[in-house]
């Protein structure tokens, strides 16, 4: 008779560890994708109020977003600054930080890459490029980490000074593109002169997007390796999970709070610059589009993952780039895009109560069971 006992593996602690840890991270990602649908839901709801077909709805959306090769084109092309602002979210989030700014980084940073790409107009690709790229990260990391520095030195609201700034650095785009850094002959749409051919960045080899996509990904895989395999990154979350206790055990939290505040803000400094140099070829009113608020509905969504931005970002902006087609197929406001994120981010808001509610999820059931 064969001992079936002796031939059934004992479950270890070992194994119960495991089952807890994937229980624990299957919450990050089933109440975020759950909150996504009840947000597609009430939307929805919104859609059948005003006598239109939610079904068609989303349906265009998935035509124009993603639907053919040219869709995924304008799409991807969408996505690039949308993860720079992002992460300008996300990094001060893993120490407990609001920061929701970032469109000014941007702003400041596209002005900043156009007023080098004027001044270093007669200079090789291999200088001019590099001053432009490095003064629009520096102009966002400065814009950005005085938010942090106003939290820490001076207890300021980083949420508050983050927004109120953002509106400074629009009002301040305004002024330098329309006055000292306005070209002339700019008339309709003042803007700063056109940047020369060898300052432009080109497309992606096969692709009909530009570069700025690809680096986009590879700071968020950068932004993971930091925050999750390096020391720095240890020390952001034990500050963002108790401050005041990474005071008492040394943290050096206030360059924590600037150092994180102000990497965000070079990111975004640096989707300026990629709209300045692969998209609209000189700095105007078109960089201030909302990249900087949509990246604060992505970096919630995803958790402030930064790898988990990456997918988030692209859907995002598949929804935006189908704004059009839905204005003219379902005669909508372009702005119906923007009411379907406000019902998405205000569900995201609602699902942070319900982290640790359902025992299912809980590492400590599984452990023990």
């Amino acid at each position: 008779m064969t001992d079936q006992t002796a031939s059934t593996p004992p479950v270890t602690s070992s194994t119960n560890g495991s089952l807890g840890m994937v229980a624990r991270r299957s919450e990050a990602v089933l109440l975020p994708f759950a909150a996504l649908l009840v947000g597609f839901a009430v939307f929805s709801v919104f859609l059948l109020l005003q006598g239109k077909s939610p079904i068609e709805f989303f349906s265009l959306t998935y035509r124009a977003g993603f639907g053919t090769a040219f869709s995924w084109q304008n799409t991807l092309s969408r996505t690039a600054p949308l993860l720079f602002a992002a992460l300008c979210v996300a990094l001060p989030a893993r120490l407990g930080l609001v920061v929701i700014g970032g469109e000014g980084a941007i702003v400041l940073g596209g002005v900043a890459a156009g007023a080098m790409g004027i001044l270093f107009a007669g200079n090789a690709g291999l200088i001019a490029i590099p001053m432009m790229v490095a003064s629009a990260m520096l102009v966002g990391g400065l814009w950005i980490g005085s938010v942090g520095a106003l939290r820490y030195y001076r207890g300021v609201n980083e949420t508050i000074a983050s927004l109120l700034m953002a509106y400074i650095a629009i009002a301040l785009m305004n002024h330098l593109v329309e006055g000292p850094l306005r070209d002339p002959a700019s008339l309709n749409k003042p803007s700063t002169a056109p940047l020369a051919d060898s300052l432009r960045v080109g497309d992606i080899p096969g692709w009909e997007v530009h570069w700025g996509l690809a680096f986009g990904m590879l700071c968020c895989v950068l932004a993971w390796v930091l925050i999750d395999k390096t020391t720095w990154g240890f020390a952001a979350r034990i500050a963002g999970g108790n401050m005041r206790a990474a005071q008492v055990q040394g943290l050096p939290v206030g360059r924590l709070i600037v150092g994180f505040t102000a990497l965000g803000g070079a990111l975004a400094g640096l989707a300026g610059y990629f709209e300045v140099a692969a998209v609209h070829g000189a700095a105007n009113a078109s960089l201030a589009t909302g990249y900087g608020y949509t990246g604060i509905l992505i970096a919630f969504l995803a958790r402030h993952n930064p790898l988990a931005i990456i997918p988030v970002a692209i859907l995002l902006a598949g929804f935006e780039a189908s704004s059009g087609l839905i204005q003219r197929r379902m005669d909508l406001p372009d702005a119906t895009t923007l009411v379907l994120q406000g019902f998405v981010f205000i569900s995201i808001l609602m699902s942070d109560t319900l982290y640790g509610r359902f025992k299912v999820f809980a590492p400590e059931r599984w452990r023990s069971a």
